[in-house]
């Protein structure tokens, strides 16, 4: 795949970045690459599922550098039930870190599809 425009870019790479919350704390879910040849990477989906049979919450941010910027607090999730987090492509910057947090430990479960994009073939 190739995008044009200001940069060219092309697809590296597909990542299916996954994580099982099994604490209550801040975990990383995926971070960008950040090689001198690497450009962004698209985030089509993030799937929460809860697993328990118990309603639970769920934290989502974007780190770059020092700076965290909130995308979803505290999120719902119902008993037994999934959420697609994105209706649209997330971009994620060279470096930048994907990170969630559930309420309650050992109810969620997090899947994020993402595409990587280089600068050469």
């Amino acid at each position: 795949m190739f995008i044009s425009g200001g940069v060219e870019s092309f697809l590296q790479g597909a990542v299916n970045a996954k994580v099982d919350l099994t604490t209550d704390a801040v975990t990383t879910l995926y971070t960008a690459p950040s090689a001198a040849t690497f450009n962004f990477s698209l985030c089509h989906s993030i799937l929460v599922s809860e697993d328990s049979g118990n309603a639970d919450t769920i934290d989502v941010t974007l780190t770059s550098g020092s700076d965290v910027f909130s995308l979803f607090k505290v999120k719902a999730v119902s008993a037994n039930g999934t959420v697609e987090l994105l209706t649209r492509d997330l971009v994620i910057n060279s470096g930048e870190i994907l990170k969630v947090e559930a309420a309650t430990a050992n109810r969620l479960h997090v899947v994020a599809s993402i595409l990587e994009f280089t600068n050469y073939r």
